[in-house]
């Protein structure tokens, strides 16, 4: 019988659409052409110009860019007063959160992670087991 992580018997969390996890220190949302495509359908632009306006290329891979706050933070490109602009067709990045292996090593990493997220809180319901490793899935096998 194989060992059952930590998380066993599920997580709290439902997303309160805060917009916390699109702001803050600099880094990096990657984003494939697919992805692209879709917002920049969903804003009804070429996607050359979507490319021009709103992709930074790194390491032979596309993320979108930032925009630097004045208090020094930076916010995602498509995030407006707390909600994201694109939020039916957001980067797979972005769908998956907080459900990234480094938040679920450790029941210690879930508790920094609730830190920023005020959706994973103990009045949130339950995410079964069964459905985060369906989520986990999903996400290698994307990748």
């Amino acid at each position: 019988m194989e060992d059952l992580p930590w998380y066993k018997d599920g997580l709290r969390f439902k997303c309160t659409e805060c917009g916390k996890c699109c702001t803050g220190g600099p880094g990096f949302v990657w984003i494939t052409e697919e992805e692209m495509r879709a917002i920049a359908n969903q804003l009804k632009i070429s996607l050359e110009q979507f490319k021009r306006e709103y992709i930074r290329s790194r390491d032979n891979r596309y993320s979108l860019i930032e925009k630097k706050r004045k208090n020094g933070g930076y916010d995602c490109v498509f995030l407006k007063d707390k909600k994201c602009l694109v939020y039916e067709n957001r980067p797979k990045q972005c769908r998956t959160y907080p459900w990234w292996k480094e938040n679920l090593n450790s029941e210690e990493s879930w508790k920094m992670a609730a830190k920023e997220c005020e959706g994973i809180n103990d009045e949130a319901p339950v995410v079964p087991y069964s459905q985060i490793v369906q989520l986990l899935r999903r996400i290698e096998l994307s990748n």
